[in-house]
């Protein structure tokens, strides 16, 4: 069959050439289609309890994000004229912000007093520009003694300020987010050119949902051509060939912007995981390439022409080839068990990429290699480095299996300490604005991470009922108390600064109304007074039957803010009637367990690639034994870079739910070829296992090294990314694969010495092996 393909390729390599390139390029034609996604949503499936409650959530109180501009004085003092006026300036500005529906400011702040028997409702602020310096310390005094300013919209030692834009935008629309960006970007240099004086920093959910996009193009901008050359150089490198080096270099591009076309194709809207699968596919891509292209050197080195070579090439690669690409394709798409849908995307790009490197390897590579002048290599002294090592893997195979049995067992006992973060904030690095000005307000105003709950108060107006407000008052004097909480915002602080107006401004009436028809006057009165655009829609619903309450927090992990929700609901258990019992919701909370339902989705998705796997291997391989020998080889590299991981690192995201099922795809790649050799030498040769393991590594160990060093430098590139889930992914993948070659080299060989080497053919080739080690001696 593989010589009919061969003269086939010979007589008609042009069509073949153009089939197959046209081909390619209709599936590239796609990446015109290509979109992005840039909603933090995107990371959460409809399916997941977190974004129902969320989405409940703004149902009731509108769905918004906000942008949140923080103001620091050089001078450190936010209360003086110049720095007032720059805040009413930017206040008035920011109401143009596309898509915007709130401006809340120290500026604008509904301030409440009493004027006689009146209630006066107003700026806190006026005009800031003739304002007197008695004026300025009774601003100052105010604001920081309001604790819906305080740590909110001002820093208590005066030195920052914000002004919060609220942004009403669809989910994932990339260019209205842009659109809003873009303003701010635009407002952000012409208060600079106003206010050289006054630094300006940008954070907020809109501008979090902005640089998720900007992470993803900053990888397509860096890392893909970094890719290539890194890719490129090294084959050039490791195979001494050129022309070898340029056709391999052809497949991988065609793989690549063949997946991501039929993403493009197919509506997949790329986030910074998706974006991922360019540089994957280009690493992956390799292989299928390397293994023709090294026993086709192989066998012209040993005197065979071109077509000769070819077929011999396509003969014992054609199986493992074929393997290798169906168990990589399994392992990615094993990640649509994820709950988070870049994973899914990025599984089935990658799965995509990989399957059309296999078609382009078998096809357009073949028809170019017999049109295409290569120099005949000399025998390579590499085989003469794989024969050596074979000889001392076999001399050693008890203390190599005992010791890698050892190092696996170790490393997986320390696993458990390794500790989930998911803190989404940190899913960039500092290179991103967005990460370094949201550490600067979380370190000198308030943190970002926030506790949402909406607190039923029974029937319509309820809100009103001083028994309820009490209750909200006791749970914030709780959140108060907790070391991690930097904020807490209700709606009970308005009714007792309206209780305190109402009785002459009297400081020993800031306390909650005694009545539910006196708290509903306060409030009635409050609402008529308020100017267009800053009611309270967003801290009470129609009915007024239920409240918001949001609690700020510092810069806590995973464990921490889970360990906080989990007090504050042991708290409500034991102190709120049962209608006000909730749970908290937010971005916060919901990346707060994202990580530990990806665990069990793809603990589920994993054992089925295994399962599938495995049973390839066993029906490819015809022996259920190689079959689930190929089992610890596999397993073991992940385990190894786990434990690894653990000691050096300690903390891993979201990422570690889908790196096992990503490696098992890629790591199986080479047992299947040390594994395919092996049994070639055993069935159809009729050597003994230590043999067919030194015709194992003879045969195909030089193209385990370089195309594992060919990996390990391509995924060991996102470790440049700026986004934390492919850096992790990134070096977790590079270390895996790492240990999945000496576990090829160094285990696998032992382990099949240890279970298939005690038949006769074995024990009279060890007896002759022993004997002229003896005369040698």
């Amino acid at each position: 069959m593989i010589e009919r393909y061969v003269e086939f390729l010979e007589r008609a390599r042009w069509p073949v050439i153009v089939a197959v390139l046209s081909l390619a390029a209709a599936a590239a034609w796609g990446t015109r289609l290509l979109s992005f996604d840039a909603s933090y949503e995107a990371y959460f499936s409809e399916r997941n309890p977190q974004l129902a409650a969320w989405h409940a959530f703004q149902r009731v109180y509108s769905r918004s994000d906000n942008i949140l501009f923080v103001l620091a004085p050089r001078d450190g003092e936010v209360f003086s004229r110049e720095v007032l006026d720059a805040v009413a300036w930017l206040t008035e500005r920011a109401w143009q912000v596309p898509w915007s529906r709130r401006v809340d400011s120290i500026t604008n702040f509904q301030h409440t007093e009493a004027e006689g028997d009146n209630l006066m409702v107003r700026d806190l602020v006026g005009d800031a520009a003739t304002l007197d310096d008695a004026r300025i310390a009774a601003v100052r005094d105010i604001a920081l003694a309001e604790p819906l300013l305080r740590n909110r919209l001002v820093s208590p030692d005066r030195q920052v300020t914000a002004v919060n834009v609220t942004v009403q935008i669809e989910r994932g629309d990339a260019r209205k987010t842009a659109e809003a960006m873009n303003f701010c970007f635009a407002l952000r240099d012409e208060f600079t050119r106003r206010h050289p004086a006054i630094d300006m920093y940008l954070t907020g959910g809109i501008v979090m949902d902005h640089a998720f996009p900007e992470a993803s193009l900053d990888d397509i901008r860096t890392l893909v051509p970094l890719a290539y050359a890194v890719i490129f150089i090294t084959m050039l490198v490791l195979l001494r060939s050129l022309a070898a080096t340029l056709l391999t270099t052809l497949v991988l591009v065609l793989a690549a912007t063949s997946g991501m076309g039929l993403a493009g194709w197919l509506g997949i809207a790329l986030t910074p995981p998706s974006v991922g699968a360019a540089t994957i596919i280009m690493t992956l891509a390799v292989a299928d390439s390397i293994h023709i292209l090294i026993s086709l050197m192989h066998a012209l080195a040993r005197g065979m022409d071109r077509r000769a070579a070819l077929r011999e090439s396509l003969t014992v690669n054609l199986q493992p080839v074929t393997l290798t690409s169906v168990t990589t394709a399994i392992g990615f798409l094993s990640m649509n068990f994820s709950d988070a849908p870049p994973f899914h995307d990025l599984g089935n790009i990658t799965a995509m990429g990989v399957l059309a490197a296999w078609v382009y390897s078998l096809t357009l590579l073949p028809a170019l290699l017999l049109m295409v002048p290569l120099r005949r290599p000399a025998e390579a002294r590499r085989g003469a480095l794989m024969r050596a090592l074979a000889e001392r893997v076999i001399g050693r195979r008890r203390a190599l299996l005992w010791s890698g049995a050892l190092s696996v067992l170790a490393a997986g006992a320390v696993i458990p300490r390794l500790e989930i973060n998911d803190q989404f904030v940190k899913y960039f690095d500092t290179s991103i604005a967005f990460r370094r000005d949201t550490d600067f307000v979380a370190a000198h105003l308030s943190g970002i991470s926030q506790l949402e709950y909406s607190l039923r108060a029974g029937g319509e107006s309820a809100i009103n009922e001083p028994v309820y407000l009490q209750h909200l008052q006791a749970f914030a004097q709780w959140f108060e108390q907790q070391p991690e909480t930097v904020h807490v915002n209700s709606i009970h602080l308005l009714y007792k600064r309206l209780n305190k107006n109402l009785h002459a401004d009297d400081p020993d009436w800031y306390r909650l109304p005694d009545s539910r028809e006196l708290a509903a006057q306060y409030l009635l009165l409050y609402e008529f007074s308020l100017p267009y655009g800053l009611d309270l829609n967003d801290q009470i619903n129609v009915e007024k039957s239920a409240s918001r309450f949001t609690v700020t927090t510092g810069d806590l992990s995973t464990r921490e803010l889970r360990d906080l929700e989990a007090r504050a609901e042991q708290w409500m258990a034991d102190n709120l009637p049962a209608h006000m019992q909730t749970t908290a919701t937010g971005p916060a909370i919901m990346f707060a367990y994202i990580s530990e339902r990806n665990i069990r989705t793809m603990f589920r998705g994993t054992a089925f690639a295994v399962l599938m796997i495995v049973t390839i291997l066993t029906l490819a391989l015809r022996s259920v034994r190689l079959g689930l020998v190929s089992l610890l080889p596999n397993l073991a590299p992940a385990v190894l870079a786990f434990g690894t991981w653990t000691l050096v690192v300690g903390q891993v995201g979201l990422v570690v739910s889908v790196v096992f099922a990503m490696a098992l795809g890629i790591i199986v790649d080479d047992t299947v070829h040390f594994l395919s050799k092996y049994r070639h030498a055993r069935r159809d040769k009729g050597l003994s296992a230590e043999d067919a393991v030194r015709y194992a590594f003879t045969s195909v160990g030089t193209a385990l090294w370089v195309t594992s060093v060919i990996l390990i430098g391509g995924f060991a590139l996102l470790a440049l990314s700026p986004f934390q889930l492919n850096q992790h992914a990134g070096l977790l993948m590079a270390i895996t694969i790492a240990f999945a070659l000496l576990a090829d080299f160094l285990f696998l060989p032992p382990l099949l010495l240890a279970v298939d080497g005690n038949d006769q053919t074995t024990r009279r080739s060890r007896g002759r092996y022993r004997a002229n080690c003896a005369r040698k001696s």
